[in-house]
């Protein structure tokens, strides 16, 4: 009987091509490694620079069980019309006050509470409150109450994401890194028993640059002019990463994927 409950996170689905593929590759995934609950960022999902109601429920129906986001979560007013009402959408919880949605869920599956949680960094992005001290708040609130506490941590830098990984080091269960599209290779338990990667990668299009078709992207670093960014839909991988965390809420193992 297994005695751990597995985690499956995944990174930011770009566009059609990254929906597809999901939809071609989760439930195998799910079955293999015996996954018992799957978090998604889609905040890409749609045209591979916003996410909609209809890719959000695209998602969820291929299996996935929450669906974080980031930066793009407002580029298209439609997913407004869902943000409040849907349960498994989180959108950065460090938003101001005030802002439509929600940043963090707790669910019950098997057994278990899962407190999910979506921030998002500051260094190179736009500023907005500290995700240090968001975590702290909602730890409080839900967290502690909570068998386990996913975070995921959308952000540019990667020493702003590792020392939030050390900060929340013995009481986050499982943390990993979205925003930069490229699986990093630093997977590894903390010393009190978090689970962590700097990014968790991209599902979508890999001959391409970070999901989009590569002309354009050189195209735009040559000219240094405005360029409209199309959706690459060629050698579509699923990148993601698999915490097996143990029933004291600590991760015993962590193992990347890219399928």
């Amino acid at each position: 009987m297994k005695s751990s409950f597995n985690i499956l996170a995944i990174g930011d689905i770009v566009g059609s091509p990254g929906r597809n593929i999901l939809i071609s590759k989760l439930q195998g995934l799910i079955d293999r490694f015996r996954i018992d609950f799957v978090i998604a960022n889609g905040e890409n999902s749609a045209a591979g620079m916003s996410v909609t109601a209809s890719t959000v429920r695209e998602i969820l129906a291929a299996g996935v069980d929450v669906v974080t986001t980031g930066n793009h979560i407002w580029n298209d007013n439609d997913i407004l019309s869902i943000i409040d009402s849907e349960q498994s959408l989180i959108r950065p919880a460090n938003y101001p006050p005030g802002v439509p949605g929600k940043g963090y869920v707790v669910r019950q599956k098997k057994g278990m509470s899962i407190c999910i949680i979506n921030l998002i960094g500051r260094t190179f992005m736009t500023p907005l409150d500290c995700p240090f001290r968001k975590f702290d708040e909602i730890y409080r609130a839900a967290g502690e109450q909570s068998d386990i506490v996913v975070v995921d941590l959308h952000a540019e830098s990667t020493s702003e994401k590792r020392a939030f990984g050390w900060y929340v080091d013995g009481r986050a269960s499982a943390v990993f890194g979205t925003h930069t599209h490229v699986q990093t290779a630093d997977e590894t338990v903390l010393e009190r028993g978090t689970g962590y990667i700097t990014d968790v990668g991209m599902t979508g299009s890999f001959d391409s640059v970070i999901g989009m078709q590569k002309e354009l992207s050189i195209e735009r670093f040559l000219r240094q002019t405005k360029v409209r960014f199309k959706v690459a839909d060629r050698d579509c991988r699923v990148n993601g990463i698999i915490f097996e965390i143990g029933k004291n809420g600590r991760t015993e193992s962590v193992k990347r994927i890219a399928v």
